[in-house]
């Protein structure tokens, strides 16, 4: 079974992740989205709202799994047996950078194989950085995040 593990913080989800996981559906038995959690960072979504948002976005997609996961990436693959990462790139700077991510954790776990699928044009210069820079300016974030994601983020 091929499994491959999609990791990210998404705070929040955009639609250009959503594209990402899209494309990545066919290529695996099962993608498992793996909401990583860090303590020391400063969340704008809670760990909860992230995982619920994911699961309206995703509900109905046969293959894929939501998890929340603390730690190394390479240990929580191990945990879920998945011998694939996805990441999406938008950049030579993304590509960089991930490139030095998936050189170390082969390095950690060979048999993992980190599997890069370029950004669509159109999505390239989505961030979840960006989304929230502009919902904390009181902008509208619509255009960029799945309709699943408005009632999360506009909360009073």
């Amino acid at each position: 079974m091929k499994i491959a593990l999609f990791p990210g913080s998404f705070d929040p989800i955009t639609i250009a992740h959503v594209n990402i996981l899209q494309r990545a559906t066919p290529l695996f038995d099962k993608i498992v989205i793996g909401i990583g959690l860090n303590s020391a960072k400063q969340n704008f979504l809670s760990a909860d709202q992230r995982l619920h948002i994911l699961e309206k976005v995703f509900y109905g997609y046969q293959n894929i799994e939501i998890q929340t996961y603390e730690g190394l990436t390479v240990d929580f693959c191990r945990k879920i047996n998945a011998t694939y990462m996805v990441r999406g790139i938008r950049s030579a700077s993304d590509f960089e950078y991930e490139r030095a991510i998936a050189q170390i954790n082969q390095t950690m776990m060979p048999e993992v194989e980190t599997i890069l699928l370029l950004s669509k044009p159109e999505y390239s210069a989505i961030s979840s950085t960006i989304v929230r820079d502009i919902l904390r300016n009181h902008g509208d974030v619509s255009p960029f995040v799945p309709k699943e994601a408005l009632d999360f983020l506009y909360k009073p």
